[in-house]
């Protein structure tokens, strides 16, 4: 991303949406994680930090921030972009846990970020995220660069809870994922849109088998 400075204000902004604490539920969810963890296919800081950069590389890059762009620039209605990813996310706890998170995200989004406005909300978390804070003022490309750090940063939390990694492992892969955090805001912004849903077919089936495993610490 460009070396420009950033507004105090919206970095005040991207802050309080990045925040973990916010109470969106995304502490609830691994996103396929644990089916590895319990398969036993990733058992250490290095398979977490393989595992983040394939879920940043293809499913967080192409599904929620590529539609993120599309809503927020007006290339495709707010509306058929939320129904677009109703038929993207295929995994059903996946999809449950985006319309949950939205859900609570945009209950707060008066309260917290009343300068954002009323409303309406897409039903989808990463869409109310973007709408959010572009209507803020918010660049989109900064927009963009929160929402998968701050999903990164969650899901390393839940990783050194799961796995577990202590907490300086953790920060040692948040650390390194930086430079492929900022690579792929950028690339979100000129990828075209015929690349919209392309991810890796293993973590949507990982995805998928989470609902059946025996114990399970995560909803997703």
């Amino acid at each position: 991303m460009p070396n420009t400075r950033i507004d105090p204000g919206h970095l005040a902004i991207l802050l309080q949406l990045g925040d973990g604490a916010l109470p969106t539920g995304a502490f609830s969810h691994s996103f396929g994680l644990e089916s590895y963890l319990a398969a036993g296919t990733v058992t250490d800081e290095a398979g977490v930090e393989s595992w983040l950069r394939g879920y940043l590389e293809t499913q967080l890059c192409t599904t929620d921030a590529l539609a993120m762009r599309m809503a927020a620039t007006g290339e495709m209605p707010v509306a058929e972009t939320d129904a677009l990813l109703d038929a993207a996310v295929v995994p059903s706890q996946v999809h449950k846990a985006s319309l949950t998170m939205g859900s609570q995200l945009a209950k707060l989004v008066p309260s917290a970020l009343p300068e954002a406005g009323p409303g309406p909300w897409p039903r989808h978390y990463c869409l109310v995220f973007v709408l959010a804070a572009v209507r803020c003022g918010v660049p989109l490309g900064l927009a963009l660069h929160a929402y998968l750090a701050g999903a990164v940063s969650s899901l390393v939390q839940n990783a050194v809870r799961a796995v577990p990694l202590g907490q300086t492992a953790g920060q040692r892969i948040l650390g390194r994922l930086r430079p492929l955090i900022t690579e792929s805001a950028e690339y979100a912004l000129h990828r075209p849109v015929e690349d919209f849903g392309s991810t890796a077919p293993g973590l949507e089936i990982a995805q998928m088998r989470h609902e059946h495993l025996r114990a399970r610490m995560f909803m997703s």
